[in-house]
This record gives C-alpha cells, structure tokens and sequence, in this order.
C-alpha cells in the first residue's frame, strides 16, 4: 500500500474537503475491515468511494468481483495503477454514485446479493444509508465506515437523544455490530473527529409484523419530524392527515401514551403503531 501522502503528491491532486476525502494510511485497518466483512469466495462486492485504493485490494483478494465506484475522475487513474501494481484483476472501476446505481441490476449480473463496503462522506451518509434499506433485495450486508457521531446514532437505543429516525429505519430492517473504531491519525489529510466501522446484515424477512412498509417509514418521519411535540402532536400535525383525536385514540387504544414522545418508542412499537394507523389517514 503505497502512502497517500506520497501518492497524492505523485498524482498532483489535492484532497477535496467537500467530498470527505481522506485516505487510510494505516494498512491494519482496511484488512481488518475486508476480514470481518464476511466474504465468500463467490460474492461480489460493492464499494462505495474507492479512493486511492486501500480498502479496494483487500477486499479484492477475498471476493470473486469487486465492483470500485468512484465519483472523483481524478483519483481513477492512480486507483487503476495501484490495483495493478498490487496484481488485482477482478476489480471493475466505475466512475458513478452510488446513489444512481441499478444495485438490483449488479445483484443479478452476479447471481447473488451484494456485499456492500465503504468510507461514507459524512454529508451524504444519510442519503447513502436510506438508499441500502430501499434496495435492501440486493444486498446481505454492508460494512461501513462512518464518522463516530453518526455511528453512535446508528447504534442507539430508545430513551436517548441519540435515538432518531435513521436510527429505527436500519434498526428495522438490519442487524447492527460494530468492527472497530479507527483514529483520526490512521488517515491523511487528519480529519477532526475518529470513525467507527459498523457491519450491517440485512433481514432476509423484512416485514417484522408490519402490514405497510412504506407507510410505516412514513410514520416514523412524521414522528420525527416534530421530535419535540408529543406523538399526538407530531403525528396529527404530519402529513400522514390523520386528526389529532383520532390519533390520540389509537394511541391509547394500543397502549401508548399519546403524550410520548418519538425517541421513547421501540422499533416493535413503532410497527403496532404504523399498524394501527394504516387506513386510518384522509
């Protein structure tokens, strides 16, 4: 692994800011990272934000595809020079966003779900995040790295102020563990916080009990949506049309306090909830 300090410097490129570009340093980690990935043989990986090349070679020698995406057109030609100087052949850069790629398309090609992995940008993790649990069919797992604050979110439990929407999202339709935590130094340019890779593997049943997926995610961002209010208020006060009495009711009807607020609900709680609320709006 060459140092992409020496490598960026070679290349004439400077790290852009806005795309969360810094690289690893410190070969430890993405070999760790590609050894917990659960890898098979016969799997295809998906990584998001290729880079220079660090993650991509481990995991490269483990899988029987990887498929790098690469947003950067600048840092495609070192990628390419470094993958072969590391004497990889099953590695396929494409220069696209993982928000605009066809993931059931790749899964088919391959005959199998994919593995996900990735550095994700702090600024479109989100994004990214809501992306996987859409098009979750094609996917079995992913590990992620992401700032440890969002991380930390990801993780948390009901009753903190931690606990949001993204967090009973993926809680909802995946099992979270954590890899490792990685230092801000393991990375150059040093950025200002440390990171936390998290594996996520992806419910083969995704339902739970739940009647309308949709609609329930559609319950939780109105939840959301007004975290302060009560669920009362947040839900009648929502785009979900449903009045306040009426919400009030079925609240207590499935023994929820309409007074509650959404970061104290259980992920189960959030599905009897979007239940009993499916066909109640307009």
């Amino acid at each position: 692994m060459t140092s992409p300090r020496i490598l960026l410097k070679a290349w004439g490129i400077l790290p852009k800011k806005h795309l969360g570009q810094n690289f690893m340093q410190n070969p430890l980690y993405p070999k760790m990272i590609a050894s917990r990935a659960g890898i098979g043989e016969d799997d295809t990986v998906l990584e998001i934000g290729s880079g220079l090349g660090a993650l991509t070679v481990p995991l490269a020698k483990r899988a029987k595809r990887v498929i790098a995406l690469e947003v950067d057109k600048r840092l495609v030609p070192p990628l390419r020079s470094e993958l072969a100087a590391s004497g990889v052949a099953n590695v396929e850069v494409l220069e696209q966003d993982i928000r605009r790629i066809d993931l059931d398309a790749l899964a088919n090609a391959g005959k199998r779900k994919l593995i996900v992995a990735g550095n994700l940008p702090f600024s479109i993790s989100s994004q990214i995040l809501i992306a996987l649990i859409r098009n979750r069919e094609a996917v079995s797992s992913a590990v992620l790295m992401f700032q440890k604050e969002l991380a930390q979110r990801l993780e948390a439990k009901p009753h903190t102020k931690a606990y949001g929407r993204l967090t009973v999202l993926l809680q909802y339709c995946s099992h979270i563990g954590r890899v490792c935590d990685v230092p801000s130094k393991a990375f150059f340019p040093k950025p200002g916080v440390d990171s936390r890779v998290l594996s996520l593997r992806f419910h083969d049943t995704y339902s739970k009990g739940c009647a309308d997926e949709a609609f329930l995610f559609n319950v939780v961002k109105a939840a959301f949506g007004k975290r302060r209010k009560t669920l009362k208020n947040a839900i009648a006060k929502s785009e979900l049309t449903i009045a306040s009495a009426a919400a009030s009711r079925i609240l207590r009807e499935n023994d929820i306090d309409p007074n509650r607020r959404a970061e104290t609900l259980s992920i189960q709680e959030f599905v009897k909830l979007s239940n009993a609320l499916t066909g109640k709006t307009g």
